[in-house]
């Protein structure tokens, strides 16, 4: 598998939103009209329906200067990714690109995605059948994997008119970032580059200008010891004795118990959260 990364140099990002229009149009998602929220960003957060947000953020710098500073929010395609430790159905998986996708034949909505997920970037939407009984699937950022399929990059990236965003293999990638940040540093004394390592790293890295709690972001993310022991180790061994089919059923309920952040049974977080 070749491993496909993309650069988000947040210290370019000009807040034009090009990549969500992007975004939208390429994956025939609908607008979802919003209350002001006091400032120009547009949606509080990605949803279902709106998978990149571009995060607006007043900050005051280690000068006393206010600054203006931007991150395209979207998917961050970890490594060990939490949201494919814990699906009970095997819905999430990785492409050969390394991206993090879900066959939404295989889902089931539990929603045990969207409450691992350190970085709070998957969505629940409901749909109805055509007997109008409701059912939900979870929704988040592809990195555009049908694009790839066709030799093409990510919409957002094509779209993005400053150079903020880059596409290309992992190790070309850290190094335009490892060469970035070397530039930025006059600017931006905080700068570094987030791959966060406690998630395996990630197929979306940034150089960001100041500390990723600035941007809302966690410090250590990290998969729940629990979604490691269950799918590395009990998961492979349940399926050798007890068959496929008798393990599905006992993964629902063990993973109920486990992942249900609102049940009594939960028993870690995703890491640092940004609440």
């Amino acid at each position: 598998m070749t491993d496909y990364v993309k650069f988000v140099d947040v210290t370019k990002c000009d807040g034009c939103r090009a990549c969500m229009v992007a975004c939208k149009n390429w994956n025939d998602l609908p607008a979802e009209p919003q209350e002001f929220l006091g400032s120009v960003q547009s949606h509080k957060k990605v949803s279902a329906d709106t998978w990149n947000v571009l995060e607006y953020i007043e900050h005051e710098n280690g000068r006393g200067d206010l600054e203006y500073l931007f991150r395209h929010s979207s998917c961050f395609h970890c490594h060990d990714a939490a949201c494919e430790k814990v699906c009970p159905e095997d819905a999430i998986s990785h492409s050969k690109f390394g991206t993090v996708v879900i066959d939404h034949d295989k889902c089931v909505g539990c929603g045990y995605c969207v409450q691992n997920c350190p970085f709070e970037v998957i969505s629940l939407k409901t749909y109805k059948d055509k007997n109008g009984k409701e059912y939900r699937k979870s929704q988040k950022c592809t990195m555009c994997t049908d694009r790839l399929e066709e030799g093409l990059q990510p919409a957002c990236v094509t779209t993005c008119h400053t150079g903020a965003m880059q596409f290309g293999q992992r190790n070309a990638m850290l190094q335009k970032a490892q060469q970035r940040l070397q530039e930025v540093k006059g600017r931006f004394p905080n700068a570094q580059i987030y791959n966060p390592t406690g998630v395996g790293g990630t197929n979306t890295i940034y150089v960001l200008g100041e500390k990723p709690t600035v941007y809302g972001l966690p410090e250590t993310p990290k998969v729940p010891i629990s979604a490691l022991a269950w799918k590395d180790y009990a998961q492979p061994v349940g399926k050798m004795m007890l068959g496929a089919t008798t393990m599905a059923v006992v993964g629902a309920f063990i993973t109920n118990r486990l992942f249900n952040k609102e049940g009594k049974g939960h028993q870690e977080n995703g890491g640092d959260r940004n609440e």
